[in-house]
């Protein structure tokens, strides 16, 4: 079955470049396009596409939109920024987003992402990612405050879903996190659904900033 993507650039050369990139895979069929937040979410919910790739700066924010389908379960969000991060970039994970792509990304890896996304991996640019994480955790200048009690549900986590955890902390992908433990994909994808719920997260990378912001197996780092 093809990857039914939704489109939410304020651009129109942006959005045709997308849209020309995306159907080029045999897999993905780009089912709409919305030019600002409010459309975006409305479409998705006619739509239900398995990912929005979502601007972070349009009318009607991109932010908002991505909060509102994360916390409505419609779609995956895939989010699109320029290499500058600012709050923005940071406020869209904690929405739940799936990852964010820099817009000058290649066609084959935004291709590749999108796949990555839909079948429920995060996805994060590798020129940014590591500042991402030293954000959150802290070892850059905060843009939020970072939590100052554990969230509920660490206890809750078994041993193979703390194993998992700490994979997540580590960026691995379902697929990576399946041959690192000697178990099956679907049975990763089970662990990481359970682990969010327990976490009251709503995104993988939701789940590997806690990782770091916490240490391995959810423990406080020394």
């Amino acid at each position: 079955m093809s990857i039914r993507v939704l489109v939410a650039d304020d651009h129109a050369a942006v959005r045709a470049g997308l849209v020309l990139v995306l159907d080029r895979a045999a897999d993905i069929e780009v089912v709409g396009e919305a030019t600002d937040g409010g459309s975006a979410v409305r479409l998705a919910r006619r739509l239900r596409p398995d990912v929005v790739l979502m601007d972070i700066r349009m009318p009607g924010g991109g932010i908002e939109a991505t909060r509102v389908l994360v916390e409505e379960n419609v779609c995956q969000v895939l989010i699109l920024t320029t290499f500058d991060l600012d709050e923005y970039v940071y406020a869209a994970l904690r929405a739940g987003a799936a990852g964010f792509l820099i817009k000058s990304v290649e066609a084959l890896q935004l291709v590749e992402a999108v796949r990555l996304v839909a079948q429920g991996d995060g996805v994060l640019a590798p020129q940014v990612t590591r500042r991402v994480i030293s954000q959150f955790a802290g070892t850059a200048t905060a843009v939020e405050p970072r939590p100052q009690a554990p969230p509920k549900g660490l206890e809750q986590l078994t041993e193979r879903e703390r194993d998992v955890f700490d994979c997540l902390g580590e960026g691995l992908s379902n697929q990576q996190i399946a041959k690192r433990l000697y178990i099956s994909e679907t049975t990763v994808k089970s662990h990481v659904s359970h682990i969010l719920a327990k976490l009251g997260l709503r995104s993988r990378v939701q789940a590997a900033i806690l990782v770091q912001e916490r240490g391995h197996g959810g423990r406080p780092a020394p």
